[in-house]
C-alpha cells in the first residue's frame, strides 16, 4: 500500500478509473456482440441499426483512448464485411 499521502490518492484515483475503463470497454464488448448476434439471424435492417450503435460507441471510446483508433477501425471493418455480406 502507498505510504505517502499522495500517493493514496494516486492509488484512489487510479482505481476509479479502472473501474470507468473497464466498464466503458465492455460496453464496447456488447455492442460488438450485438451486432454479431443480428447477422447471425441474417436480419439485414437490425444487423444495420445494431452496426451504426456499435459504430458510435467504438468511435466514442477511441477517441478517449479506451481503445486504440486502428483497432476500432479493424472492428467496424470487419463487422461492416459481415453486414454487407447479408445484403446479397
Amino acid at each position: 500500500m502507498a505510504n505517502t499521502k499522495q500517493a493514496r490518492k494516486r492509488a484512489r484515483q487510479s482505481e476509479v478509473r479502472r473501474q470507468h475503463n473497464s466498464a466503458q470497454r465492455s460496453a464496447v464488448r456488447t455492442g460488438v456482440k450485438n451486432v454479431l448476434k443480428a447477422v447471425k439471424t441474417g436480419d439485414h435492417a437490425a444487423s444495420m441499426a445494431a452496426f451504426n450503435v456499435a459504430q458510435k460507441v467504438l468511435d466514442r471510446y477511441a477517441d478517449k483512448d479506451i481503445l486504440s483508433k486502428k483497432k476500432a477501425a479493424r472492428v467496424k471493418s470487419r463487422l461492416n464485411a459481415r453486414v454487407k455480406a447479408l445484403a446479397v
